[in-house]
């Protein structure tokens, strides 16, 4: 499911790839890295998409068996593997993670100059230190974690070693009222659950404890819009769905909270929508070739679209939850050609510590 969101996000950076650049360009950095890792490129990793980079792109199309037109499009980069993708600001980088994005990072830290390492597009342990230092530098919450924020203050005017660091982000603090969670929370408040997890050192597959007194950056959104349905109506359909298609109640709810926490209007900069955040493609196929009939676009329909897709996956992996999980961040097709990432990793060992706690 995630990784149809990140697939989504990644087609929008095409544009960035056709034609020659005129400026460094930290995606054009990151096809420099995919393509030296399959050992095609060994220019210099500018962010410039000059002749040695378009030459790469073909004959790395060429050995792919794709059309060979020196263009870094969608097909491309999905040959290309978990280097390929996703775009640069499409997640939240943290420790561990992987990919096309991971590779830009690492380039913008190296050009504001801290060394993250070698340019791999893995995010270990010196990529992660460059990054708090350079968030410490810019007057960022130092979490080593790359946010909207960090990005922004990447690519923009940067305080650079020896000057003046920005004024810290002021924080409000708030008190966690009876059901709610943090991400409830994070849309409420114009962040992230993991910012919101790190900013209060808290593990984000436990409960919040009511009457906590809680961080969060000031002057974030508005209060969201209530919820259409409370979460023991959302707990009902997820039973009632699960029960219907054979599947474990316990997990449809677990990987339901991890999605969107019960929110039944929650909706994201990708298309991804309800409790379960499903996006348009995957809505389409689950009608068209695992119901064979349209399901009304409600928060029920949601529910049974998600549940619809989980047992389609869990039958598809022989009933291993946590392949199955991994194939709903990062699809299907990626764990059988690429095996699981370290970011579905993470994803799958949170719902099943949700779903042992119960939700």
């Amino acid at each position: 499911m995630k990784a149809m969101v990140a697939a989504a996000a990644v087609a929008g950076a095409a544009a960035l790839l056709v034609g020659p650049a005129t400026a460094a360009d930290p995606h054009v950095a990151g096809l420099q890295i995919a393509l030296r890792a399959k050992g095609l490129y060994n220019g210099a990793v500018d962010g410039v998409q000059g002749p040695q980079t378009r030459g790469a792109i073909l004959a790395f199309q060429r050995r792919a068996g794709l059309a060979a037109d020196g263009v870094a499009g969608p097909r491309t980069r999905r040959a290309l593997g978990p280097l390929g993708r996703p775009r640069l600001g499409s997640r939240l980088i943290v420790r561990g993670s992987l990919g096309w994005d991971v590779s830009a990072l690492q380039f913008l830290l190296r050009r504001r100059g801290f060394d993250p390492g070698p340019l791999d597009g893995f995010m270990g342990g010196q990529t992660a230190g460059a990054l708090r230092a350079f968030q410490q530098r810019a007057g960022l919450f130092a979490d080593g974690v790359a946010g909207s924020a960090t990005l922004a203050a990447l690519n923009g005017r940067v305080a650079g070693p020896g000057t003046r660091p920005q004024p810290s982000r002021s924080y409000a603090r708030i008190v966690v009222r009876r059901g709610e969670n943090l991400t409830l929370l994070a849309a409420r408040h114009g962040t992230t659950v993991r910012a919101l997890a790190r900013l209060n050192r808290l593990d984000p597959a436990r409960f919040l404890l009511e009457g906590a007194v809680l961080r969060v950056p000031a002057g974030g959104a508005a209060a969201a819009a209530p919820l259409a349905l409370s979460h023991g109506d959302v707990r009902a359909l997820l039973d009632r769905w699960a029960g219907i298609y054979g599947v474990d109640p316990a997990l449809a709810r677990a990987l339901a909270w991890m999605e969107s926490g019960f929110q039944t209007n929650l909706t994201s900069g990708a298309g991804a929508w309800g409790v379960m955040q499903i996006i348009p493609a995957t809505w389409d196929f689950v009608e068209v070739v695992l119901a064979g009939q349209q399901i009304a676009r409600t928060a029920e329909g949601n529910v049974r679209v998600g549940i619809l897709y989980l047992r389609h996956l869990l039958r598809r992996f022989n009933g291993n939850e946590r392949l199955a999980l991994a194939g709903w961040y990062q699809g299907e097709r990626a764990v059988r050609e690429h095996g699981v990432y370290n970011e579905s990793k993470w994803f799958a060992k949170v719902v099943l510590s949700l779903r042992r706690r119960g939700v």
